[in-house]
C-alpha cells in the first residue's frame, strides 16, 4: 500500500452514533499508514468540543487507528509511564479530509502499572438507549472492550513495553525536532 499521508499532518475528527461531531483535533502528524492501521502523534495539538470550547493536548501522545477494529488507543508518553486511552470507536477511516471514527462512548484507561479502570459506562447505556444501538452492535463494542483489557493484561498491540517509545523515536528522526520531554 501507497503510504500517501505518511510525513502529513491531518485533521481528527470524532463523532457520535447519531453523526453529530463529538470532538476534533487540529492536527495529527502521520508516521504509518498500512492496510490494517494509522499511526500518529502529536503534542499539543488543538482540541475543539462540540460545545465550541477548546484546549490544547498535554504531552506527546501517540494514536493507534485500527481500520478493522472497534477501538483506538492514545498512547500518552508521561514523565512517570505511558498512560493509555482506549475509546470504543468504530473502524477508522481517511476520507481526503480527516481521520474519522465513531465514538460509542465507553472508555478504557490503563496505567503504566498496566491496571485498568472502565470509564463512562453509565454515558455507554444513556446513549446507547438514546441514540437505538442496535444488540448486534452492543455486543461488538463490548467484545472489543474485552479485547482491548486482553490486550493490556498480555502487554501486546500498542500496550507492548516500547510500543510508543519507538513511534515517538520514529517522529523525533523524521521531524528533527527537540526532544518534547
Amino acid at each position: 500500500m501507497e503510504q500517501v499521508l505518511v510525513g502529513k499532518d491531518v485533521l481528527i475528527h470524532c463523532y457520535k452514533h447519531d453523526g453529530n461531531i463529538h470532538r476534533c483535533w487540529s492536527k495529527g502528524y502521520v508516521l504509518e499508514e498500512n492496510d490494517r492501521e494509522f499511526i500518529l502523534m502529536n503534542y499539543r495539538t488543538m482540541v475543539t468540543e462540540s460545545d465550541g470550547r477548546r484546549w490544547y493536548t498535554r504531552e506527546p501522545a501517540i494514536y493507534y487507528f485500527p481500520k478493522d477494529k472497534w477501538y483506538n488507543v492514545i498512547c500518552m508518553i508521561r514523565k512517570n509511564g505511558v498512560y493509555f486511552y482506549c475509546n470504543i470507536a468504530s473502524p477508522t477511516v481517511y476520507d481526503g479530509e480527516a481521520i474519522k471514527y465513531i465514538d460509542y462512548d465507553l472508555d478504557l484507561k490503563v496505567f503504566p502499572d498496566y491496571k485498568y479502570k472502565i470509564l463512562d459506562e453509565e454515558e455507554y447505556e444513556r446513549h446507547r438507549k438514546e441514540m437505538c444501538y442496535s444488540d448486534e452492535l452492543d455486543h461488538i463494542l463490548k467484545e472489543q472492550l474485552q479485547e482491548l483489557i486482553d490486550m493490556a493484561y498480555d502487554m501486546s498491540g500498542p500496550f507492548r513495553p516500547g510500543f510508543a517509545q519507538f513511534w515517538y523515536d520514529v517522529y523525533m528522526d523524521k521531524t528533527h525536532k527537540r526532544r518534547l520531554l
